[in-house]
């Protein structure tokens, strides 16, 4: 069975594999479906930590991994630190440094983290809210499948620095976020589309693809 992407809006997805649910930064949501058997939150600003949206996909066997400042506000889950590796029902996330280097928006001392997520046979990234850094190039070698970046300028990497990221990370495909809501415009995901060294797909909120 293969492996299927939704892109919720923002910065927030949707990765389906057999029985697994996952949700990244979920915020929001139209509907509760209660389907999640994993939750990864990549920091704390309310547009990627939202606790009624996390309600919203939380079912009896869910499991949050997140931060330890969202950990600590949300009452439970796993707290995870860059560099860390946590496996749970045969899906490994692995915490990437997400922070902005000459920016006080995201500090690095924070902790807050973005995700390789091992599904399948398949390696995701997802930025969280990141500048182009040092720790991000150097993914160069973990043989990234799909990697979610945002583009919308401001708090994180535009488009330009997003097509440079590409040129560093060589996935095989890219995906645009962070931008339609309170940053970034489709013309921005359009210039990453342009610039990017890989396959790009611009997605439509609510839209979903598979991963061959």
């Amino acid at each position: 069975m293969g492996i299927s992407l939704q892109w919720l809006g923002h910065a927030s997805f949707k990765i389906c594999h057999e029985e697994n649910v996952i949700y990244i930064d979920p915020w929001k949501l139209r509907e509760s479906p209660k389907d999640a058997t994993l939750v990864l939150v990549s920091h704390s600003h309310y547009d990627h930590y939202c606790a009624k949206d996390i309600a919203r996909v939380t079912g009896p066997d869910t499991k949050l991994i997140a931060p330890a400042d969202v950990i600590g506000e949300h009452g439970k889950g796993q707290v995870i630190k860059p560099g860390q590796t946590i496996e749970l029902n045969g899906i490994k996330a692995t915490g990437v440094p997400a922070y902005n280097p000459n920016k006080q928006f995201h500090q690095k001392r924070n902790d807050w983290v973005g995700f390789i997520i091992e599904v399948g046979s398949k390696r995701i990234y997802y930025a969280g809210d990141t500048d182009l850094t040092v720790e991000m190039k150097a993914l160069k070698d973990k043989d990234i499948d799909v990697a979610l970046l945002p583009v919308g300028g401001t708090y994180t990497m535009d488009a330009e620095d997003a097509a440079e990221a590409t040129r560093h990370i060589k996935p095989k495909q890219a995906i645009p976020y962070h931008w339609g809501d309170i940053v970034g415009s489709q013309k921005d995901a359009e210039k990453f589309a342009e610039t990017a060294q890989c396959e790009v797909t611009v997605m439509a909120p609510g839209e979903t693809i598979n991963i061959e």
